[in-house]
Parts: structure tokens; sequence; C-alpha cells
């Protein structure tokens, strides 16, 4: 089971969560089509933009991309000089996209909700690893670096 307890997966779960909101709703909290169709399109974009850079920047330097995995390399360069964690960053706007594109209000309340369970499950235990790894490197990247954007 735990191989299954991964980012990834969670996304998925979050997104098929949003898709029923988006079909289901008995209030009929419905966006209009147009505002769902632009910010969706837009945070998808950004949200597929940011993985794809940060996993070229993890290779570049020859690191890990598991979560959890052991770090080779702290990597403070590029998209990492802006967010300490550009993919859950983008999984958050790609959940984004797809709950606007979903077109329902209720689907906006994922993303947070999604972004919380990251951080208490995944991104915490990362950073307790990468100070033990890191420590004054860390250190520094921390103060410099917002967590999210």
């Amino acid at each position: 089971m735990r191989r299954f307890d991964l980012p990834p997966v969670w996304l998925l779960l979050f997104v098929v969560l949003a898709l029923v909101i988006g079909r289901a709703d008995p209030w009929r909290l419905h966006l209009p089509a147009w505002l769902g169709g632009l910010a969706g399109g837009l945070a998808l974009g950004g949200g597929a933009l940011l993985p794809v850079l940060a996993v070229a920047a993890l290779r570049r330097a020859g690191t890990t991309l598991h979560p959890g995995g052991q770090a080779r390399v702290l990597v403070t360069r590029g998209i990492f000089a802006r967010s300490r964690n550009p993919i859950y960053l983008g999984m958050v706007l790609i959940l984004t996209g797809i709950a606007f594109w979903a077109g329902n209000v209720l689907a906006l309340a994922l993303p947070p909700l999604f972004a919380l369970l990251i951080e208490r499950r995944f991104i915490l235990a990362e950073e307790r690893l990468l100070r033990r790894t890191f420590r004054a490197g860390y250190a520094r990247y921390e103060r410099a670096t917002r967590r999210w954007f």
C-alpha cells in the first residue's frame, strides 16, 4: 500500500473528486464557462510547466526525483530559486485548472486541501531530511526561498 502513497496518486484522486463535484453539484454553483475555460487553461499551463522545469533542474544536478529520497545535491537555482517545491506547486496549479474547468465553485475548495495534505504528508518530512543532509546550506536556502511561491 505504501507504494501508492505518492503525490501523483493523491493528485489523481483529487482530480477525480473535482470532476465528480463538477457534475454532481445539487446546488448548481456553476462558474461561467468562459471563466472556467480561461482560468483553467492558464492554471493547467503553468501547472504543467513547473514540474517540467523542476525535473530538468533535478536531473541536471544528478539528484533524486523521489519524494523522501536521499538528495545528493541541494538544487537552489532555476525554478528552485523561486519555490522550494515547484513540482508540488505545479500539482496544485494543475488541480486548480481542473477545478476551474469542472466549472463548479465547490471544486475550487480542493486545491488548498490538496496543498495542505501534500505539505503535511510529504513536504515536512522532505524538509527534515534536507536539513539533516545539507545543514547550513539548507538553512540559508530555506530563509531565502519560499516553500510554495
